[in-house]
């Protein structure tokens, strides 16, 4: 049965396997949460530079948050986006409450191998499967995989938002014993039935125009997330222009977007597997998400046993700064609770 959760940030909090779909009709009376503050003593958590290890034959470009001791965690970020994404905030709460924090590039984005030799198809093509992608998300779940190998990490807590949700899942599904805890952000089943993108917002992004240099970078940016952010929050514009930038100075790619959008269209539907896993997840969603709609969040949440969904009213394809302190205690409350299982 639905429970409404009192606190405002919360918008709906569901039990897995009795969600249903819940309105953002609220999110007017949802408009203002303390936003978070960053400290140098929480940045200080960083460790200087960027590491990498070889996985799968690749390259994995990775930072490091938290204690060399603290409980394993590895976030895994989405479609064409680097791992500079995670908020340095986000990931200093996180290394606040005792998590050695890992955030990594995707093959493809960012300081990881790009595997420009591989042709990516055209998108119908691969939705239509008349041609295979270069690599699967099975093939990304391996990378990650094969990055805790590199880390030492016999299990973890695991993150992952948007794409990096269908990477987590599938880390999963392979490799269920090493993963402590699944919180599934923004994201879906695979299921071409649900999280469908609303039409006016597919149009807009087939027409994205193209990338020359940093400022258009920037610049087109800022145009795709006033289309698929928060409208229940303030559009932070001088940080997206500022994160396309520095992702722009690391390395910039159509090509591995391309890659990855391929092997996301190829996925399968993952429903039936994931209703098999023991393993305990969270899974958040925004109730304004248009990119992905919430009805993908709600099937992973009937799909995975035992598992909670919180919706988050207001809340776009995006992490709203307002939303990170809350977020963190949402990942903590469920490493909390498997921990204590174990």
């Amino acid at each position: 049965m639905a429970a409404w959760n009192s606190s405002p940030a919360r918008a709906l909090v569901h039990p897995g396997g009795s969600a249903t779909e819940g309105s953002s009709g609220t999110r007017g009376a949802v408009t203002a949460w303390a936003s978070t503050s960053v400290t140098l003593r929480r940045l200080a958590w960083l460790d200087v530079g960027v590491h990498t290890v070889e996985a799968t034959g690749i390259d994995v470009a990775f930072e490091s948050f938290g204690p060399e001791g603290g409980v394993p965690m590895l976030l895994v970020m989405g479609l064409g986006t680097q791992m500079i994404a995670w908020p340095d905030a986000l990931c200093a709460d996180l290394a606040d409450r005792g998590y050695r924090v890992v955030r990594f590039d995707n093959r493809d984005v960012g300081l990881s191998t790009h595997l420009t030799e591989l042709r990516a198809p055209s998108p119908v093509d691969t939705l239509l499967r008349r041609e295979p992608p270069p690599y699967t998300i099975d093939d990304m779940a391996e990378d990650a995989a094969g990055l805790m190998d590199g880390l030492g990490w016999g299990d973890a807590h695991v993150v992952g938002a948007s794409m990096g949700g269908f990477i987590a899942q599938s880390m999963a599904l392979r490799h269920r014993r090493r993963l402590r805890s699944l919180m599934l952000v923004m994201t879906s089943t695979g299921s071409r039935r649900v999280g469908k993108p609303t039409p006016r917002l597919a149009g807009r992004l087939n027409a994205r125009r193209g990338v020359t240099d940093r400022t258009s970078a920037q610049s087109v940016a800022v145009e795709t997330f006033r289309a698929i952010g928060s409208p229940g929050y303030a559009f932070d514009e001088e940080y997206v222009a500022d994160l396309a930038g520095r992702s722009w100075d690391r390395a910039h790619d159509p090509g591995g977007y391309l890659r990855q959008l391929a092997a996301i269209l190829a996925q399968p539907d993952r429903t039936a597997a994931l209703q098999r896993l023991t393993i305990p997840a969270t899974v958040i969603h925004g109730l304004d998400d248009p990119l992905i709609a919430p009805s993908g969040g709600l099937a992973l949440a009937r799909a995975l046993r035992g598992s909670r969904f919180v919706g988050y009213s207001g809340m776009g394809h995006d992490l709203p700064r307002e939303l990170w302190s809350d977020m963190a205690d949402q990942i903590q409350l469920l490493a909390d609770r498997a921990d204590a299982r174990s």
